[in-house]
């Protein structure tokens, strides 16, 4: 492990000490079915253009949420939205993913899960708002990899498929991951406090309604327009989430229904995957984060793409594409570890501090507006060939490479990124 990353975990401090000690326990919960919930669809009797429509009205709920997030978090604080939308995001779609029997199940859940648009908001201002910024790199970087602790559990999950069958042991992870969530949002209740901003802001909104608190959205976006710096991660951010949604909903589905993995041996595919991200968190990515991001951005969209690449070109027939299968996941590993963290950081370094819940309902929002309809364009797309979603995402992990390059070509002050 990173000497560095080490030291910022053993002198994590309030607030951030509870966010990162406690998101094992996502990787433990979400992490371990969340990838299995396309598969598990199609097991259930959707459709690839419905599990894209599914994903999409997702995005379209998060995007409603997320626009109210900077005024919600701001008016009841950090810490009790963050508790209140992770039951309501999370725990209660998880119980409905458990009882699922057909489309109108996951469309609900969709509907009810996008208010984590919320929550995203609220637990990213409790995590960072009183961290030193020299850390918050490094901060991220520990959270990704936590999140993919999942792993370790990854083999009990293949059992039960073997064992179960599909759709019974996936039942089995939502029922733990409603458990384990539960636990998660009491347990950092508990361990935090509302952050020094969050207090400021509270006494700041009193008296005044949510809805008049979005009407000053205006400003703000004034305030990110002016920053070449916030505008740009906002961009990358968008174009990470839409990658990432592609990949996340259709990778199962490409090596399950095209290349003939049996199911059972799906959660392997996931264990290398999450291992490589962590090796690449702790052992590669801190000795690119010497200064300027631009680098480890570079890295990461020319690996992902490579990744992706390759997963296109695997064979059907014959042994071969076990080993091609996880050659691509090499790259996707690092992609996957590294995109993550490097968005974060980027707009936490960028976004001004007594404006960040606003700035960042502001970001999640973009984010969703332009991903909203990559989840039904990837189904439709699916349905023609398994391989094109995939193509999609090369020519987005290109576009983000050419504004990467642009970005650092043209802007001259990057003090902000040095750590």
């Amino acid at each position: 492990m990173s000497v560095s990353l080490i030291s910022t975990l053993t002198h994590l401090k309030g607030n951030t000490r509870a966010c990162v000690y406690t998101e094992p326990l996502w990787g433990l919960s979400m992490n371990l079915c969340m990838p299995y919930l396309s598969v598990y669809m199609l097991a259930l009797g959707l459709n690839d253009s419905r599990i894209g429509f599914v994903v999409t009205v997702n995005i379209c709920s998060q995007i409603l949420f997320s626009f109210l997030s900077g005024p919600i978090t701001d008016k009841i604080g950090r810490r009790k939205a963050v508790a209140v939308f992770d039951v309501l995001g999370w725990c209660i779609p998880s119980l409905i993913w458990w009882h699922a029997e057909n489309f109108w199940f996951f469309l609900i859940a969709a509907i009810i899960n996008g208010s984590n648009g919320v929550t995203a908001n609220a637990w990213n201002c409790l995590l960072v708002e009183d961290a030193e910024k020299k850390q918050i790199t490094r901060i991220f970087s520990l959270v990704s990899a936590f999140g993919q602790l999942s792993a370790v559990f990854a083999p009990i999950t293949a059992i039960l498929i073997s064992r179960l069958t599909l759709v019974p042991a996936i039942r089995i992870l939502f029922i733990n991951a409603f458990i384990l969530m539960t636990l998660k949002i009491i347990i950092l209740y508990l361990a935090s406090k509302e952050t020094g901003i969050g207090q400021a802001r509270i006494i700041e909104t009193k008296g005044k309604s949510i809805f008049t608190l979005a009407g000053g959205y205006g400003g703000v976006i004034k305030i990110i327009l002016n920053s070449r710096g916030m505008v740009f991660s906002i961009i990358i951010a968008a174009l990470g989430w839409i990658v990432l949604t592609i990949n996340n909903t259709f990778w199962q589905i490409i090596v399950n229904k095209k290349l003939l993995v049996p199911a059972e041996a799906l959660p392997f595919f996931n264990i290398f995957r999450s291992v490589l991200a962590i090796v690449f968190l702790f052992f590669v990515i801190p000795r690119l984060l010497k200064g300027i991001l631009k680098i480890p951005l570079i890295l990461t969209f020319v690996s992902y793409f490579i990744g992706q690449f390759l997963l296109i070109m695997i064979p059907v027939d014959g042994m071969l594409k076990y080993p091609l299968i996880l050659i691509s996941l090499l790259f996707d590993g690092f992609g996957t570890g590294a995109l993550f963290m490097l968005c974060e950081s980027l707009i936490a370094i960028h976004v001004q501090p007594n404006e960040r819940a606003r700035i960042m309902a502001i970001r999640f929002m973009i984010m969703m507006l332009v991903s909203a309809p990559f989840g039904w364009i990837g189904g439709l797309l699916s349905e023609i060939s398994r391989n094109l979603p995939f193509v999609l995402n090369l020519i987005i992990l290109t576009a983000g490479l050419i504004i990467t390059l642009i970005y650092y070509r043209r802007e001259n002050d990057h003090s902000a990124e040095h750590s």
